[in-house]
């Protein structure tokens, strides 16, 4: 880390990790999807278990201090993550990673920042909860955008009312893993081995209780790791972000996967819309970065 610093600048560091985050969770779905004939139960092993090795790997070069309770907290976070990504995975198999991403990152974007206000008391000047209260309407109505387009091939399935239940429900999976960390404190790079062992254990359960525990013994759930070393990466960089920018602008900027993943799905899984669906996913993308900024800035 110091050798790199010394290289490219303290400056250019900071700016590099705000891009990272974007990049690797932007690319992910991607990744995941990239796989042919996997199923979400192969996904979700496949993503954990290349963080978790990531996470193994980083924390036996770095071998940080370590805190039983802030360990045994990040636990949780990594396992609700999981309930978080399952949904997300099974929406992918139902109305594809082009219409998935903006709806559950516009549904985190609003849910995070409202822990904050309501448990953390985040938004404390009257200035912070207008812009606030603006940011996450033009979050609500960017989600709509996004989701309007029933021309598409995934928008004339019957299921599509029930999937975005799921994807509803499971999102308070992500937004719980995003508000657990910022009540801990200590070294980033135990706290992210800590959500990943969490992480296995809930997939590990979800497994057993869905009697899927066969996709341990089959190539697509170890086709995905590389999906789950880019969401590490990506995670890790997300930390170190937070540190070196501070949580907002660096909140703010992760965001930006939206873009990449709605994108690429559109153009390299070839997920078709039509053109008003295409006109409506733009205008929608606008609507969330915007409200991105502004319930994290202000």
């Amino acid at each position: 880390m110091l050798l790199v610093t010394f290289y490219i600048g303290e400056k250019n560091m900071a700016y590099l990790f705000l891009f990272i985050p974007a990049i690797g969770w932007g690319l992910m779905p991607m990744f995941v999807a990239g796989v042919k004939k996997s199923n979400i139960y192969h996904q979700i092993v496949g993503s954990v278990l290349g963080a978790f090795i990531f996470g193994a790997v980083v924390t036996l070069i770095k071998q940080p201090a370590f805190n039983t309770t802030t360990f045994l907290l990040a636990m949780m976070a990594g396992a609700a993550w999981v309930i978080g990504q399952v949904g997300q995975y099974y929406s992918y198999s139902k109305v594809g990673v082009s219409e998935t991403m903006p709806i559950s990152t516009g549904l985190q974007l609003i849910g995070v920042p409202l822990v904050g206000v309501l448990v953390f008391g985040e938004w404390a000047s009257t200035q912070a909860k207008l812009f606030g209260f603006i940011g996450i309407l033009a979050l609500i109505i960017g989600v709509a955008f996004t989701s309007t387009d029933k021309g598409t091939a995934e928008g004339n399935k019957k299921n599509q009312t029930t999937t975005m239940i799921v994807l509803v429900l499971t999102t308070l999976g992500y937004i719980t893993s995003s508000s657990i960390p910022k009540a801990l404190k200590g070294d980033g790079v135990m706290i992210f081995l800590g959500e990943t062992i969490g992480m296995m254990i809930a997939t590990l359960i979800y497994l057993i209780c869905t009697k899927q525990v066969k996709v341990l013994k089959e190539k697509q759930s170890y086709q995905v790791i590389p999906a789950g070393v880019i969401y590490a990466v990506a995670a890790l960089s997300y930390i170190i972000s937070v540190q070196l920018n501070g949580v907002n602008l660096a909140f703010v900027m992760s965001q930006l996967c939206v873009v990449i993943s709605t994108l690429g799905g559109s153009i390299f899984l070839h997920e078709q819309k039509t053109k008003k669906g295409y006109i409506y996913t733009a205008i929608g993308l606008i609507l969330i970065v915007a409200g991105a900024v502004l319930t994290s800035v202000f």
